[in-house]
């Protein structure tokens, strides 16, 4: 069986993560971290590092700096199945620092911001585009051109909407070119009526994520899923949570899995990443993966 190929574009950073000893709370303050460390961060990266080792063949398209944190970054996403499109840029890599409290909540700040060059090499994404199963296009201005290459293709368009409100209009070119769309519930109390909103509008299917209390998913046949985390597994870390959530999904439903057993498998490879600094646990495997997902649908 050819193996399966998914394009992502955008999203790779440096990323520093400070580790609190209890919430933030409002007021000045000294604060003693209980750890700090850096690492490579953001959507495009967190995906590419986890469906690489799913065994799905990855093309991610970025944009660096010319500096020590790029070869930081591009150092970090070297593995087989991960083939990378890189540009470079005068301005300098786009780096966070992630403010963890002990529950896993998180403050990101943008200490470098994504660039957003005037141009970008189309023709190598357009070739990408041409063969790959799915196109997963971050939230970035920049991509926003690689939207209609996806479509020219026609492509599966799955886009990952993170902590979006709602109301923002920055999302709307991406929200209405999606075919697949996942979201987080941070922000979006009445989450269920945006679902309902997005498949009355076309979508194939919606999922959103709500952190410790699971995810929901729509289906365009008008069905509800529901499924918890797995449970008893340790919080090392939960930045990356999301995209390991959307890389097992992935993995399951190129087997042609139920939603319901594409949630599960997501579940799964989001427990297993929060056990890890990384944006992806070492252990993680098809094996592994497997073998979570029957051990917990046993239960």
């Amino acid at each position: 069986m050819k193996k399966k190929h998914v394009l992502l574009v955008g999203g790779t950073s440096l990323d520093t993560i400070i580790h609190l000893p209890s919430p933030m709370e409002p007021g000045p303050q000294t604060i003693w971290a209980k750890e700090s460390y850096q690492g490579v961060g953001c959507t495009g990266a967190g995906k590419a590092l986890n469906l690489s080792r799913l065994g799905i063949d990855t093309t991610l398209h970025t944009i660096v700096g010319q500096d020590s944190q790029a070869d930081f970054v591009l150092g970090e996403l070297q593995h087989p199945n991960i083939e990378l499109l890189v540009e470079l840029t005068q301005a300098p890599t786009e780096q966070h620092t992630n403010l963890m409290s002990p529950s896993g909540e998180r403050i990101s700040i943008f200490t470098h911001p994504p660039d957003c060059p005037k141009e970008i090499d189309v023709e190598s994404i357009s070739k990408a585009m041409a063969k790959t199963d799915i196109a997963a296009i971050s939230i970035l201005d920049y991509t926003r051109p690689t939207l209609a290459i996806a479509k020219a293709h026609n492509k599966p368009l799955w886009i990952d909407l993170h902590d979006y409100d709602g109301k923002d209009s920055y999302h709307r070119e991406f929200i209405d070119m999606a075919d697949v769309i996942f979201v987080s519930s941070d922000n979006l109390p009445d989450y269920e009526s945006f679902m309902a909103q997005q498949i009355n509008a076309g979508k194939e299917l919606v999922v959103c994520t709500h952190g410790k209390e699971g995810s929901t998913a729509l289906t365009s046949e008008g069905r509800w899923y529901q499924q918890d985390i797995l449970p008893d597994f340790p919080l090392v870390d939960s930045n990356g949570a999301g995209d390991a959530y959307f890389s097992g999904f992935l993995f399951a439903h190129f087997q042609n899995a139920s939603v319901q057993n594409c949630m599960l498998y997501g579940s799964a490879a989001a427990a297993l990443c929060v056990g890890s600094r990384k944006l992806y646990n070492p252990s993680l495997s098809p094996e592994t993966l497997d073998g979570l997902f029957q051990d917990f649908s046993r239960r």
